[in-house]
């Protein structure tokens, strides 16, 4: 939330402290009491987290859901209805829309889904933490310093307030990962000497231009062609493959990196403006580097790896398999063989229970550091320039404009040029942003 609305007088502070308290205490008295969900956002993956929300517990109740888009809020209202007809009950005067809906959502929730655009991420957390809710909050958490800020105060108030706090970065609720990175910490491989990170895609949902939309809705709509609501593809999504590094590293974040990108196939305008391409080398104070590559072309070879490389041996993460003096295939239940070895599903287990037991969980510190690595990343792609953690850590630079002051009648800070394409907005070399 904005400065304004955080500094409040103080009968605002005693509501909020009054719903900390009271709300956690209503929703893990018992495995039968009902725990009200609400959806900020009505794309795919939030779907898929309100499908996965009510599997985790039949007590759950989808009450409340809010997007851009009224007509979408519709259409996912009625697809999770059919699938959990005894658990969606979201009338019409709960279907809300506009960039504001998420405060409705708030009011009427006890847990909180959140995953729209990326870059009011921290804005929504902050407000639902601030009510008292706990909140599951969609990769990545943030597309800028500032943005970060409010996360890791966010995170520090929900621990405050004992709330749980829900990173979308799943890797971390994958069982097979999650012996491979325990058998690296044991030494499996040695010491780490260097990672490779790919993510190599075709573009994400390319929704057409509607009818009566403004500006600012068409690219809402379309947010993951838009670097001032995604973020770009390494926040994005080589966020995965930069957590599971880090993760791998024992939550050391790298001193400095330097990355190169631009656009060089998606010309046109249902691409909108982001990179379709980009490198990043990080560097660690002890020598070792990341090589992290995304690309988000059609027509190519696509990929998403992690590899590890060690002085006894080499770590294949998504792949579970270490290679070297201590040879390892990961013989578990395969990912995604029943509902419940989906690390998708996974994390939403574990989050009820732990709002059931009263034992909040909290992804603060590694959803915050993920995130920040992979800005780092994109910033220096968009200006060439070398970027190091402390730098970045302690800038409060944002991508305009503030979450705060979207409307949907605003001038958006990209518009298509004479051709119909919308021009990249950075220039290696040019573009200064820290």
């Amino acid at each position: 939330m904005d400065q304004v609305n955080r500094s409040e007088g103080s009968s605002r502070r005693d509501f909020l402290k009054a719903s900390a308290l009271a709300v956690p205490a209503m929703v893990h008295a018992a495995g039968s009491d009902m725990i009200r969900i609400g959806m900020i956002g009505c794309g795919g993956r939030n779907t898929e987290a309100g499908g996965q929300a009510l599997t985790a517990d039949k007590g759950n109740r989808l009450v409340a859901m809010a997007d851009i888009a009224l007509d979408r809020v519709q259409e996912r209202r009625s697809e999770l209805k059919v699938k959990f007809p005894d658990q969606v009950d979201v009338d019409d005067a709960h279907c809300f829309t506009g960039f504001d809906g998420y405060k409705h959502v708030i009011e009427s929730s006890d847990v909180v889904l959140i995953a729209n655009a990326a870059k009011f991420h921290p804005l929504h957390m902050m407000a639902a933490i601030e009510a008292g809710k706990h909140v599951f909050v969609e990769k990545p958490h943030a597309i800028d310093p500032a943005g970060i800020k409010m996360v890791r105060a966010a995170c520090e108030l929900a621990r405050k307030k004992k709330l749980s706090v829900l990173s979308g970065l799943q890797s971390r609720y994958t069982p097979m990962y999650r012996e491979a990175i325990e058998r690296v910490h044991a030494g499996a491989i040695g010491d780490i000497v260097s990672i490779e990170e790919r993510y190599y895609r075709a573009p994400y949902v390319l929704r057409a231009r509607k009818p009566g939309q403004t500006e600012v809705e068409h690219q809402g709509s379309n947010q993951y062609h838009f670097h001032w609501l995604c973020g770009d593809d390494i926040p994005q999504s080589l966020v995965h493959n930069l957590d599971r590094a880090n993760w791998a590293m024992k939550g050391e974040p790298p001193v400095r990196c330097i990355g190169m990108g631009g656009r060089s196939t998606l010309n046109e305008e249902r691409y909108g403006n982001v990179f379709d391409h980009h490198a990043v080398i990080y560097e660690y104070a002890n020598g070792v580097r990341i090589h992290a590559f995304c690309r988000t072309i059609p027509n190519c070879f696509n990929q998403t790896s992690s590899m590890l490389v060690g002085t006894k041996g080499r770590c294949f993460t998504m792949q579970g398999r270490i290679e070297g003096e201590n040879p390892w295939q990961y013989a578990g239940p395969k990912m995604y063989s029943g509902v419940h070895t989906n690390p998708y599903q996974i994390e939403h287990d574990e989050l009820f229970k732990a709002i059931r037991a009263g034992d909040p969980l909290n992804c603060g510190d590694y959803m915050a550091q993920s995130t920040l690595i992979g800005i780092m990343g994109q910033i220096s792609c968009y200006s060439g320039k070398d970027v190091t953690w402390e730098k970045v850590m302690t800038s409060d630079f944002y991508f305009a404009p503030r979450p705060e002051e979207v409307t949907k009648d605003m001038e958006p800070p990209t518009r298509p040029g004479p051709d119909g394409v919308y021009p990249v907005c950075f220039t290696p070399g040019v573009s200064k942003l820290l």
